[in-house]
């Protein structure tokens, strides 16, 4: 009785029977018009003929466009009503505006750092156009001085971040995608409200679909009343025109300037196994103290200031580094924002898919990849690079994991490697290049995170983390099956029957 209860009065569950509701009035209403029906029936067919004629000459992905295209012509005379509600990105002259302004205030904000790019490319060309493409279309510099430590497990992380926590002195940034009540985030929390109470700033952005069935409705008006500055992401609206797409998957923390934290994991205790619900959950996330941890900074307020409309000063949380940080190499932390026509996650991996010459390995718990994702990696390993990509081997969700395995056989059988965790789910999301050259972050291989969500990771050249996650990626092979052809085969029903109806609509799971 007691789960019956959780169901009915969860948010998500309201909200859908909410929507459903409209969704009843508005077939009612055209039942009034039944007299008109032809004349309806033109408009609705002639609406969705507009939007198919929209969807193929717009800029974009073919596979995303062909995923409402498809629907809209099987049914049209819903399928463009269905597009306008949930497939199309309206953003309002006044949200533009305001991206537009920190825009500008985030590069006006951003050291060029020339010197440095210059330096790289003396010794790898690729590398430094690489970062010059992150400066250019993420707004984001490249450091030195700044000391890297990777984790390869969310309990290390998480008790690391506690100390760092317990020591900030000025302020402390926090910015995820999921906050669950548990064990991990009530930990974080008492130390928060203990630091608003020696006068500490501190500020927190959470996504509220990520966090919705953890966290109690108006979450952040409780968090605002401890004395926490707090904003809830896009936040869940029972309209028919909700918009689920764009979401803060973005983690990011930054404590007094001098300290920033990204990676895969969130603030609930599935990501330090102190809930079991798909085995062990291997996560991964990066430690930076020294200069780069401006770039954390930077993008936390100019999302600060989207979500508040505000174009508060940067300047004042900058820490300016006189000491010198015992880390080596290079650093550059970047973001992705949907609200431009650029795929600045999905970018980073194919330009170090290109230059690839040794070796290329992949963590990431979804494999829904376009058409360029896959032949880039096909390509690699044509052309004799090591291609493995791990993903999980007990999945969170049954459909994105049917269609993570209906990609294996192609890469396979072009060369490329897969292994399946097998200890349980791998929500780890990292790059290793040529044993020099990695990325750390948010950004999983599926339409999701290149497409639709704001986005954050770590380029990293020849710093200490690139080792660290070296020797993870080595001792994850080893806990992991094997795929392979034969194996795939074995899955017929999934491969060759489900597998091809779910890539169809591949880009909006």
């Amino acid at each position: 009785m007691r789960k019956i209860l959780h169901l009915v009065l969860n948010r998500v569950f309201i909200t859908g029977v909410i929507v459903l509701l409209q969704v009843g009035f508005f077939i009612l209403e055209l039942f009034r018009w039944a007299n008109h029906y032809v004349e309806i029936a033109l408009i609705l067919r002639i609406l969705s003929l507009l939007i198919v004629v929209y969807l193929i000459s717009k800029p974009g992905n073919p596979a995303v466009k062909l995923a409402w295209i498809v629907p809209i012509l099987v049914f049209p005379l819903f399928g463009g009503i269905l597009y306008l509600a949930f497939g199309h990105v309206f953003i309002s002259g006044k949200l533009r505006n305001s991206i537009c302004k920190t825009n500008e205030l985030m590069r006006k904000n951003m050291p060029e750092n020339q010197e440095l790019i210059d330096r790289i490319r003396k010794e790898n060309i690729p590398v430094a156009n690489q970062c010059m493409y992150l400066k250019a279309f993420s707004g984001t510099a490249v450091w030195e001085n700044t000391k890297t430590v990777y984790y390869s497990d969310g309990l290390p992380y998480w008790r690391q971040l506690l100390e760092d926590l317990q020591n900030a002195e000025h302020f402390i940034f926090l910015e995820f995608f999921i906050l669950g009540e548990g064990a991990m985030w009530n930990e974080v929390l008492r130390i928060l409200e203990k630091k608003v109470m020696q006068g500490v700033e501190v500020r927190l952005i959470y996504d509220d679909f990520g966090s919705v069935l953890k966290l109690p409705k108006h979450y952040e008006q409780f968090i605002e009343q401890k004395g926490i500055r707090c904003v809830a992401f896009n936040k869940l609206i029972p309209l028919m025109a909700i918009i689920l797409n764009n979401r803060d998957h973005r983690k990011i923390v930054v404590i007094d300037g001098k300290i920033g934290y990204t990676g895969g994991i969130n603030l609930a205790d599935e990501y330090i196994n102190y809930e079991t619900l798909y085995g062990y959950w291997k996560d991964a996330g990066i430690r930076l103290e020294g200069e780069a941890v401006w770039n954390f900074t930077v993008m936390f307020l100019q999302m600060w200031n989207i979500s508040r409309d505000t174009d508060e000063d940067y300047s004042p949380y900058r820490y300016h580094f006189t000491e010198k940080m015992p880390g080596r190499g290079y650093v550059q932390p970047y973001c992705d924002t949907p609200f431009d026509n650029e795929t600045v996650g999905e970018n980073v991996y194919l330009n170090m898919i290109g230059y690839a010459r040794k070796s290329f390995y992949v963590f990431t718990p979804y494999l829904i990849t376009d058409n360029e994702m896959c032949t880039a990696l096909k390509l690699a390993a044509k052309r004799g690079v090591d291609v493995r990509i791990v993903t999980p081997g007990i999945p969170d969700k049954k459909m994105a994991y049917w269609l993570t395995q209906s990609n294996y056989q192609n890469l396979l059988e072009a060369g490329v490697k897969i292994f399946q965790y097998k200890p349980g789910f791998i929500h780890s999301k990292c790059v290793l290049c040529d044993d020099e050259i990695a990325t750390v972050g948010t950004v999983n291989f599926d339409y999701r995170s290149f497409y639709h969500h704001f986005e954050c990771g770590v380029f990293l050249y020849r710093a200490d983390a690139v080792m660290e996650l070296k020797r993870d990626m080595e001792n994850t092979f080893a806990m992991s099956e094997e795929i392979t052809v034969e194996w795939c085969k074995k899955k017929f029903m999934k491969m060759n029957v489900i597998g091809p109806v779910l890539k169809l609509f591949s880009p909006l799971f």
